[in-house]
């Protein structure tokens, strides 16, 4: 087992890297048909993908509707001030640095083993205006001044859950702090039956932005099956028919929820506040199968 877990490339797979990071077993898979594409897999959960010839491919059907967000939060090809809570592979960082050049992002990361291993296998092009910091994705918000993002895009998960510290009206307090007027927060959630998590995420983001909207598989919004849904928050107009639009003519359509729908969905749910915040639910073994 040591060998295997050394960072060295194994011999019996010469193509994929494998390393221990702090959060546990990483490994970096090659992808068939993409020469110089990696999915990031960390104790068998796929984290990310990265495509170093084609960083404005998103593979993967949460990160494609984040993509959504991202392409609709400015006018085309605008250069935004970008913050991302969880790096991964650093795909979205890598998507808006592709479409939106000279762009000024930060990624907060905790995992410095994991950043260490993406920077050296899947380097970030030097050109690109990406600082990443190595701490706690609430203690690195607090360092952005006040007003500096038009965006904000959480996406951090330990042990394949949500940490509870970043599902609370005092964290959404903190991103609204950063955001610029206008400027969106776009969190990546996950959850099944009975959608008891997603349902308070809804609610406490609707204790502190006026507008919100969520994008998912129709199938994980009936509560039939664990899987990732994208709540988008903003005190501006958010561009509801574009984004309905995009994710409804994706690879895995999406359904876009708001308004008094969205309200509705929520069932009665009540804003989550740091004493009562916990953690998303694990998924079942069976989603990475």
């Amino acid at each position: 087992m040591g060998k295997s877990r050394s960072g060295r490339r194994r011999q019996a797979d010469a193509e994929t890297v494998v390393a221990n990071v702090d959060g546990g077993l990483a490994e970096l898979i090659p992808d068939r048909d993409r020469p110089r594409a990696r999915t990031l897999v960390i104790d068998g959960a796929p984290q990310s993908h990265v495509d170093l010839d084609d960083p404005a491919y998103l593979s993967f059907e949460y990160q494609r509707r984040l993509g959504h967000v991202i392409d609709l939060v400015a006018p085309p090809g605008r250069p935004v001030h970008a913050v991302h809570l969880g790096g991964g592979a650093f795909t979205l960082a890598r998507y808006i640095a592709a479409t939106r050049p000279r762009s000024t992002q930060q990624v907060v990361e905790r995992d410095a083993a994991l950043v260490q291993l993406v920077r050296r296998e899947l380097p970030l092009d030097p050109t690109a205006r990406i600082r990443v910091r190595s701490t706690d994705a609430r203690e690195g918000l607090a360092k952005v001044p006040d007003g500096w993002a038009d965006l904000v895009v959480t996406d951090v998960f330990s042990g394949a859950r949500t940490p509870a510290h970043l599902t609370s009206t005092e964290f959404l307090d903190d991103v609204r702090r950063v955001l610029r007027p206008g400027g969106v927060h776009a969190a990546n959630l996950a959850d099944g039956p009975p959608l008891t998590h997603l349902r308070g995420q809804i609610a406490t983001a609707a204790a502190r932005f006026e507008q919100l909207a969520l994008v998912a598989d129709p199938t994980v919004l009936r509560g039939r099956r664990f899987g990732n849904a994208v709540l988008v928050a903003s005190d501006a107009p958010l561009p509801i028919p574009e984004l309905t639009r995009r994710a409804a003519s994706d690879p895995h359509p999406g359904r876009v929820e708001h308004g008094r729908t969205l309200t509705d969905f929520t069932g009665g749910a009540v804003p989550v506040t740091d004493s009562a915040a916990v953690a998303s639910p694990a998924p079942p073994a069976s989603v990475f199968r």
